[in-house]
């Protein structure tokens, strides 16, 4: 009898672990959403806790405090990042994935409009803090996206890719914060069509 109960421990730790993993990403993913539409000095550990449907008191189970759930919410970025990247390196052309960086930014036209861009309005907020903390950790975040269109227009073989591609991260951090404080997702869909004109031309 022992025997056989032994034989089913591991499969119970196994779906207990997969559980836990489980209610740490769905905090991560509440807390990247919440973070976005509220502001870190607005939210609450409740929120997120609400948000991922977890009990308040079970978020200190995975999080200590509350700037582990920022850190948490830019892993968050980090990974739809690489995720989105990911998904544009399968295309052959340079261009082309640059165009479809394009298109992402403009198909969250809405949220952008309501919220901002996730990263750049979090980072802004994260830089009022003492330097050294969480706002190194939001700009590790801008910093992939600069190195992976960086590295598009070093493929292109245009003079100064590094120039271009702040030139673009900074136009798209420019039209989400327009988008954001005129509540107007149309100014998305125009900039990010003059953006890839300027992708097209560079032939």
């Amino acid at each position: 009898m022992t025997d056989s109960m032994d034989s089913l421990r591991p499969p119970a730790k196994a779906k207990a672990k997969a559980r836990a993993a489980g209610k740490r990403q769905q905090l991560t993913a509440a807390a990247a959403r919440v973070l976005h539409e509220q502001g870190v000095e607005r939210t609450t550990i409740a929120d997120i806790a609400r948000a991922a449907d977890v009990p308040a008191g079970n978020v200190y189970y995975y999080f200590k405090t509350k700037d582990e759930l920022v850190e948490a919410a830019l892993s968050e970025h980090v990974t739809h990042l690489e995720t989105l990247t990911g998904g544009l390196d399968q295309l052959p052309d340079p261009r082309e994935r640059l165009k479809g960086l394009i298109d992402a930014w403009v198909g969250q036209r809405d949220t952008t409009a309501r919220y901002g861009c996730p990263t750049g309005t979090l980072a802004a907020e994260l830089d009022k803090r003492s330097e050294g903390g969480l706002d190194l950790s939001a700009g590790r975040v801008i910093r992939r996206l600069l190195d992976w269109v960086e590295q598009q227009y070093r493929h292109i073989g245009v003079a100064d890719p590094e120039g271009h591609a702040l030139a673009l991260v900074g136009a798209y951090q420019g039209m989400s914060l327009l988008s954001n404080a005129l509540r107007d997702p149309e100014i998305m869909a125009r900039e990010g069509a003059r953006l890839t004109r300027g992708i097209d031309a560079l032939g």
